[in-house]
C-alpha cells in the first residue's frame, strides 16, 4: 500500500485515545463521554491534530489529557473564554469545550451566559452529575434541593438550574441533552453539534457512582424526547419548561447569527500602533 493510499483512510475512534490512563472511579459516566468523543470525531474524521479540547476544574476536565487532540486545562470556570479566543484566533480549527456542573454552571456560570449570547462555533459538553466530586458530595447549581450529603446534611435547600432552558434565553443556537449510559447516541449529538456553525450546548447526564450512587436508575429514567428538534426559540421554550430533565436529543437548532467581527480583517498592524505611541 502508498503511502498516499494510507493517509486516505479513515479514522477510526481510537486514533484519539492518549496513552494517558483515566483516573476516574470505575463506572464513572464520564468513560461514556470520553467514548462517545471519539466516535464522533472519527465518523467526522478529523485529524486531531485540528481539534482543541479545552477544559477547566473537575472531574470531567481531565479528559483533554486522555486524548491525541490538542488540549488546555485551564482554571476553574473559565473553559469558555479560553475556547472563545482560541476559536476567533484560529476559525480552523474545530474547539470543543469538556465541562461539569459546577464547573460551567456555577463559578463559570458568567462565561456559560455570554458564550451561549455570543453564539460563536463551539461545542460545549457539560457532564453533568448534579454533584461536585472533587468535593466529595457538594451539591452543585443542578442539584435537587432536598438532597442531602455529608457537606450538606440538610439538602441543598435551592431549586437546581435548567442548563438548557438557560442557554437558550441567553441566545445558544443549538440545544441537546445525551446520556453517558448510551455512547453511540452521545456520539450522534456530538456530530450534529460539531457540525452546526454556532454555540452548541450538549448537556450529558453522567452518573456519579461515589457520591452519587442512587443516580444508577438513570438508566432506567431516561428516554428519546420523541420530537424532531425545533428552529423555534418559542416552541423550544415551552418543551423545554415541560420536560421532565431526563429526555434526550436535540431540542433547538437554530440559526446563528453572522459574527462580522470575527472575519473582519485588521484595521491596522502592531508596529503601526506602536509608532503612533512611540516615545
Amino acid at each position: 500500500m502508498s503511502k498516499p493510499e494510507i493517509l486516505q483512510l479513515s479514522r477510526v475512534a481510537k486514533d484519539y485515545k492518549s496513552d494517558v490512563k483515566p483516573i476516574w472511579c470505575p463506572g464513572c459516566g464520564h468513560f461514556g463521554v470520553q467514548a462517545a468523543l471519539f466516535r464522533a470525531l472519527a465518523q467526522l474524521d478529523l485529524p486531531p491534530e485540528r481539534v482543541a479540547i479545552i477544559s477547566g476544574i473537575g472531574c470531567s476536565s481531565r479528559l483533554p489529557a486522555y486524548t491525541e487532540c490538542y488540549g488546555f486545562h485551564g482554571i476553574h470556570g473559565r473553559a469558555l473564554p479560553l475556547a472563545t479566543g482560541l476559536k476567533l484566533a484560529r476559525p480552523e480549527l474545530t474547539v470543543i469545550v469538556a465541562s461539569g456542573d459546577g464547573d460551567a454552571l456555577s463559578i463559570g456560570g458568567n462565561h456559560f451566559l455570554h458564550a451561549c449570547r455570543r453564539d460563536v462555533d463551539l461545542t460545549c459538553i457539560v457532564m453533568d452529575n448534579a454533584v461536585y466530586g472533587m468535593t466529595k458530595g457538594q451539591p452543585s447549581p443542578t442539584t435537587a434541593p432536598d438532597w442531602s450529603s455529608k457537606i450538606a446534611p440538610d439538602g441543598a435547600g435551592f431549586r437546581p438550574l435548567q442548563p438548557l432552558a438557560v442557554a437558550l434565553a441567553a441566545g445558544a443556537s443549538f440545544i441537546a441533552r445525551g446520556f453517558s449510559g448510551d455512547p453511540n447516541g452521545i456520539a450522534r449529538l456530538l456530530v450534529e453539534a460539531i457540525r452546526h456553525p454556532g454555540f452548541a450546548l450538549v448537556q450529558v447526564l453522567s452518573p456519579c457512582v461515589t457520591y452519587r450512587p442512587e443516580e444508577k436508575v438513570w438508566k432506567q429514567q431516561v428516554h428519546a424526547a420523541g420530537r424532531e428538534p425545533t428552529a423555534d426559540p418559542a416552541e423550544a421554550a415551552r418543551r423545554l419548561f415541560a420536560d421532565d430533565g431526563l429526555s434526550t436529543g436535540i431540542f433547538y437548532r437554530g440559526h446563528p447569527a453572522p459574527h462580522a467581527a470575527a472575519t473582519r480583517p485588521a484595521s491596522c498592524d502592531l508596529t503601526a500602533i506602536e509608532a503612533a505611541f512611540a516615545l
